[in-house]
């Protein structure tokens, strides 16, 4: 798979925008699947943010029988972190990094910048965001997991080791278990981060709660 650009959806909340959130979708969804978020977000009376939905690459996934589509490694097993497809984990975090260049590009500070993502997505946010090698606003990690964790320690850059984190998690979650969410979020206040750590009564979704608790993370990072 190539490193050109990703294909992404853009919602902008107003002209000239100072500020950007980029959301990576979960497994076998698109950029699309976020999109309707905005609006319930209410950001209003920040500066105007760009909203990125980037589409993953098309490709085959293990446990979905070898089917492609849409994704940002590929699943292997259900445990998800016995056999990881590292190679394609750092492919696509070297896609992100295009993305977040991208928006220097255009004018918006990496300070500027959250990094989100649900699922496949999250596992994502967190593994590029804290190897990000310049300061990001916050990263929100919904329904996900730390992927490479054993590596982690050693790679993690110091310029995100303050950078806050949001965490939320669905306690009837089936696909990614709540205990797997639990133990990356030890693992990164164990080295030291800010971690606001929620757990909603839902399965691997997102709830009315968990939209006003982004809003109010949203508007303290990105004020």
């Amino acid at each position: 798979m190539s490193d050109t650009l990703l294909e992404c959806v853009e919602v902008e909340t107003g002209p000239n925008p100072t500020r950007a959130v980029i959301w990576l979708h979960g497994l076998g969804a698109d950029g699309h699947d976020f999109e309707p978020i905005v609006p319930e977000l209410d950001l209003s009376g920040l500066p105007p943010i760009r909203f990125v939905f980037p589409h993953a690459p098309v490709q085959p996934v293990t446990i979905n029988g070898g089917m492609a589509m849409r994704a940002w490694y590929d699943i292997i097993v259900s445990d998800l972190v016995r056999r990881e497809d590292e190679a394609g984990i750092r492919a696509s975090q070297r896609r992100i990094e295009h993305l977040l260049a991208r928006e220097n590009e255009r004018g918006i500070p990496t300070e500027h910048i959250v990094l989100a993502g649900f699922s496949q997505g999250c596992a994502m946010t967190l593994h590029t965001g804290l190897r990000h090698a310049a300061r990001l606003a916050g990263l929100v990690a919904l329904s996900g997991y730390l992927p490479l964790a054993a590596s982690f320690a050693a790679e993690r850059h110091p310029a995100n080791a303050r950078t806050p984190i949001f965490m939320g998690h669905g306690t009837a979650d089936p696909i990614v278990a709540m205990d797997k969410a639990i133990a990356s979020r030890d693992t990164l206040e164990r080295l030291g981060y800010e971690v606001e750590w929620h757990a909603y009564p839902m399965p691997h979704s997102v709830c009315a709660p968990e939209v006003a608790d982004i809003s109010a993370f949203l508007r303290r990072t990105l004020a």
